[in-house]
């Protein structure tokens, strides 16, 4: 070391032990200071829940974070979910964690009768009573979620000032869901769900649609979408689809829609045709009203809005998916009619890659099964259940290009209850076009049959083609870690 560096280190002064002693218990008391803890209000809207409400409580009072205040909204009731949710009002503690502070909430029973607006009244209503928290939790009366859920959806939302709404990765259980039809019906919807979710996963998890089910919102943003659209209450009911609106909304405010990467939740699934028939019609009908461009009474057209791309390319998958359906069955059936029908294995490469990718889609499940995985494989469960959304898709559309006044709400509670015959609509409408094809083709001469075979054949090659590449480049997608 030089000399003069030296000579500077022998006049550093020598450390006060009284000053040091300050200094550490300075740190210690600002270590020990309270941290702020953002608010969480849940609101629960409930209607007809006596199966599943008591099991919605029993979730969130097991949550690592439980909410601040629970308030359970019940409308237009007509079975025993009062009864059954007043059981879980009053103030609930929880002992912390790993020595950790003790948790409290307080359950809020509300019955408010009959409401026109139904699940949109129920949840405007709770925000009313939560709207001074920081964050609105919002809970389907059906929808079960992990411990860890409220917890990972409250750290991600606070970690970031601009996200104004984060959805769960939804799913359905299936593990007591008996009878051939049921187990069907709930596999298709979580290969449904499975599918939906990887794709806003792989969008940088900006999610199109915060879905009612399991979602919280913060109020600041919830203020603002108000204030911007000139409405007195978050959700409206202008559409079919509130949770896709209020989405919208929240975007165009300038705020972040994302899916959480930890928070799961189970949400009720459809059991019946009928019952599934109801809700997806509702939901693509909605959908469709806000693709579509103008004004269809208060619900405005937004067909450039960018939570909604992902609903563009699912119609146009689901357009693509009954042509070449509809296309191959048709052409069968003709060729065979004139002893024109000549098998080549190469047919068999569309239905391989929709396998591959449906047996990937089901390996990308947090909890597949069994049934999740034969149900790709065995290939004719997951064609049979596309058969069953082409109907949904088809109905849907028809519905809003004949501008019918129908209650969608209304109807899809009546198919849930077992009523009505409309699922059955589409499978009548096949089975009319293939009699009438049939009727107008035996009117037709052979040589032109003929002619018509050769041109349509290799029509439905090229489409059958370009649909292939497509689930091909899926098939060898990166699903980044990712797990639905």
């Amino acid at each position: 070391m030089p000399q003069g560096n030296e000579q500077y280190v022998n006049r550093l002064p020598t450390p006060d032990p009284e000053f040091e002693r300050y200094a550490n218990e300075f740190m210690e008391s600002v270590e020990q200071l309270p941290t702020y803890r953002p608010t969480v209000g849940c609101v629960v809207p409930a209607y007809n829940e006596e199966e599943s409400i008591a099991a919605v409580l029993d979730c969130l009072l097991a949550q690592t974070r439980l909410p601040d205040v629970i308030h359970v909204v019940i409308n237009n009731t007509s079975d025993a979910t009062v009864e059954y949710a007043s059981h879980y009002a009053g103030v609930h503690t929880k002992p912390g964690e790993n020595g950790g502070e003790e948790q409290f909430t307080e359950i809020f029973v509300h019955d408010i009768g009959e409401n026109p607006d139904k699940k949109v009244g129920a949840l405007n209503y709770g925000f009313q009573l939560v709207e001074g928290m920081d964050y609105l939790l919002g809970v389907d009366g059906d929808t079960t979620a992990d411990p860890i859920a409220v917890e990972s959806l409250v750290s991600e939302i606070a970690s970031d000032d601009r996200i104004g709404g984060i959805s769960a990765i939804y799913s359905i259980d299936d593990t007591s869901i008996k009878g051939l039809i049921p187990k069907f019906l709930i596999a298709g919807q979580r290969a449904q769900f499975a599918a939906f979710n990887m794709q806003n996963m792989l969008k940088g998890r900006n999610m199109a649609v915060l879905g009612g089910q399991f979602s919280i919102f913060s109020t600041q943003a919830l203020r603002e979408v108000m204030e911007e659209t000139h409405q007195r209450t978050p959700w409206v009911k202008d559409s079919e689809v509130e949770d896709s609106l209020l989405s919208l909304q929240i975007k165009s405010a300038g705020y972040l829609t994302k899916i959480s990467a930890h928070a799961r939740a189970n949400v009720g699934g459809m059991t019946t045709l009928r019952g599934l028939d109801g809700q997806q019609v509702k939901w693509n009908f909605g959908a469709v009203e806000l693709m579509w461009p103008g004004q269809r009474g208060d619900t405005k057209g937004q067909p450039f809005h960018p939570n909604l791309r992902l609903r563009w390319f699912e119609n146009l998958s689901m357009v693509t998916n009954a042509m070449t359906r509809v296309m191959f069955l048709m052409l069968a059936i003709t060729s065979i009619y004139i002893s024109a029908f000549v098998f080549s294995p190469i047919w068999l490469i569309p239905p391989l890659v929709a396998t591959l990718l449906n047996t990937r889609i089901a390996h990308s499940m947090k909890q597949a099964n069994k049934r999740d995985y034969l149900f790709a494989l065995l290939v004719f469960p997951a064609e049979i259940y596309m058969f069953i959304r082409i109907g949904h898709f088809l109905r849907a559309w028809t519905k809003f290009f004949s501008h019918q006044q129908t209650d969608n709400w209304a109807a899809q509670a009546k198919a849930e209850r077992g009523a009505g015959y409309a699922y059955l609509i589409p499978l009548f409408v096949i089975l009319a076009l293939l009699a009438t094809t049939m009727a107008i083709w035996l009117q037709i001469p052979i040589d032109v049959q003929s002619n018509i075979l050769a041109s349509c054949w290799p029509v439905l090659g090229i489409i059958t083609v370009i649909q292939t590449a497509w689930m091909f480049t899926k098939l060898f997608k990166r699903y980044k870690g990712f797990k639905v």
